[in-house]
């Protein structure tokens, strides 16, 4: 076993699994200690480095392709402090580190593992149920639908819509970008239906913008990250496209609205068509977010 303790976390190496634990310290980023402990099997390593600096180190690993969920959903967009494949090395410890990324580099070596992008997710992403609250509303998913309730800060148009649920079976992609404190962020779910929309994210019924709190918005990032998982694999991509399965997988199955869903209906476009008529909206915007609201009933 090699492992090496620090106020930042800890990672173990038996041999087979490079086992990181996230630092209790207020110190280490809230989306590393809420993210929880992560077991990356070897086959997922791309490799490994000790990188000594003035004041400390720090160890890196690089996993495969295609093997995370995590980095598929972050796209490299994670901060460093986040980022839970760095751990900071005080300089005492330098020795020990670099026994750590050696011994890991030895165990590659005799497994020969690959170095080809991976066919299929070797870790599993975040347990679900997830829910996260962030500036512009509430997202939380089930293993099978994601749901989003808006904030009353929330831009008008997204609260016209009501709150949006949205199967996995509907998903083409997760897109991710994080609130940088200079910039808004955004999670944005693209269904078959709004790949071509380029409505914004403040007023896209499928996007939460984040513009808030920093360290909060970033946890939505588990949530892309949980249903990233269990989309199909970006390796099934064909032309662009993703193979996918048959509609009864994923599929909820909608009742007949009763009177009260229908009074709620017609309040809804009632209010989506005040606003086009005010200019609030534009012709593209309305026509998405009315077929937004009708496809929900």
């Amino acid at each position: 076993m090699a492992e090496i303790i620090q106020r930042d976390g800890v990672w173990a190496f038996d041999g087979s699994t490079v086992r990181i634990t996230p630092g209790l310290h207020r110190s280490v980023a809230l989306f590393r200690q809420t993210y929880g402990e992560i077991a990356v099997p070897l086959e997922a390593v791309a490799g490994v480095v000790y990188e000594p600096e003035r004041k400390r180190g720090r160890l890196r690993l690089r996993l495969r392709e295609g093997s995370d969920p995590l980095l598929q959903a972050t796209g490299g967009r994670l901060p460093d402090a986040a980022d839970p494949y760095r751990l900071t090395i005080d300089l005492d410890r330098s020795g020990i580190a670099e026994y750590v990324a050696e011994e890991i580099r030895q165990s590659m070596l005799l497994e020969q593992t690959p170095k080809e992008p991976a066919g299929a997710y070797l870790l599993p992403g975040p347990p679900v149920p997830v829910s996260v609250r962030s500036s512009d509303g509430t997202v939380s998913f089930d293993g099978t639908r994601v749901r989003i309730d808006w904030n009353d800060t929330s831009d008008r148009v997204k609260r016209a819509t009501g709150p949006r649920i949205i199967g996995v079976g509907e998903l083409v992609r997760v897109e991710w970008v994080p609130n940088s404190g200079y910039e808004d962020g955004f999670l944005r779910f693209v269904t078959r239906e709004t790949v071509f929309s380029k409505l914004p994210p403040e007023r896209d019924p499928f996007a939460l913008d984040l513009w808030g709190s920093t360290r909060r918005d970033l946890l939505t990032a588990l949530v892309a990250t949980a249903v990233t998982a269990r989309l199909p694999h970006p390796s099934t991509r064909v032309n662009g496209h993703m193979d996918r399965p048959g509609p009864e997988a994923g599929t909820v199955t909608a009742e007949p609205p009763d009177s009260d869903h229908h009074d709620t209906l017609l309040r809804r476009l009632r209010e989506l068509g005040e606003l086009h008529r005010d200019g609030v909206l534009t012709d593209e915007e309305f026509a998405v977010t009315k077929a937004a609201v009708l496809r929900d009933f």
